[in-house]
């Protein structure tokens, strides 16, 4: 076989290995799932009204339209928690010790993780999104396009934000510091324009809010869903993923390769 053939077969053979830890140990991934759903409930039906009329909006539906894009992202960034705890597991059990002796190719440990992780955080978003969809959220006005548009642009956040998750995992000496890590991945949406716009944000915080990777993909989301503006939103989203997965990319392989255990 070629190299090529061996690396494609030995990460299938990790990325089953991560699907059936996923299905036979849910805890951690319906645990993170709760933080968005939550959320989505809390602000919908406690501060809904309130919130709706801080955007401009004329009832709660108006709100539900504009906070569900952006728990859609805080998902992929709640889930890939699980891919860091998930990581540092491996890194100190011994099972990667254990690959090491074996004919299989090296970077399918990570591979295996990462597309595992993505496929994770299409089925939270599905799940969350479904929520949404019960509880009034609609897009009506995006065009096939447009849902196949967002629909990359959901899968390209989760492969930079895993790739970021995977470092985060492969340097942390238990699970539960992968898990501190990994906080921001939950935080940073709090700090976006997830929940309210950014310019009805204090002055000193907007800067904050407007230069950090969630609030171009959440504006350029809302915009292929609900026909909002997107203007340069869209080119800043894809240049955060693509730097992002670059980074998160390399680190990975670096400290991966040059573990000793």
């Amino acid at each position: 076989m070629s190299s090529l053939s061996l690396a494609v077969r030995d990460s299938s053979t990790m990325l089953r290995r991560n699907l059936l830890h996923a299905r036979r140990y849910p805890s951690l991934t319906l645990n993170l799932l709760l933080t968005p759903i939550m959320l989505l409930l809390l602000f919908v039906y406690i501060f809904g009204d309130v919130m709706s009329a801080g955007i401009g909006g004329a009832d709660r539906s108006d709100y539900i339209a504009y906070i569900v894009p952006g728990l859609l992202l805080m998902t992929i960034g709640s889930t890939t928690i699980g891919t860091a705890v998930s990581v540092s597991n491996d890194m100190t059990e011994g099972i990667i010790a254990r690959f090491r002796t074996m004919a299989i190719h090296r970077g399918s440990v990570l591979i295996g993780h990462v597309v595992g992780s993505v496929l994770q955080c299409v089925a939270s978003v599905v799940l969350v999104g479904a929520v949404g969809v019960a509880i009034g959220f609609r897009s009506t006005d995006a065009t096939v396009l447009e849902w196949l548009a967002a629909f990359g642009l959901l899968v390209l956040f989760a492969t930079s934000l895993t790739w970021i998750a995977v470092g985060m995992g492969l340097i942390s000496p238990n699970a539960e510091a992968a898990s501190n890590n990994a906080m921001p991945m939950i935080l940073l949406p709090l700090l976006s324009s997830a929940f309210i716009p950014v310019e009805t944000m204090p002055g000193w915080f907007q800067p904050i809010a407007e230069y950090q990777p969630f609030t171009p993909a959440i504006e350029t989301l809302r915009g292929l869903l609900l026909g909002t503006e997107i203007g340069y939103n869209g080119w800043l989203t894809v240049a955060w993923s693509l730097g992002l997965a670059i980074l998160g990319y390399f680190w990975s392989a670096a400290r991966f390769n040059g573990d000793p255990k």
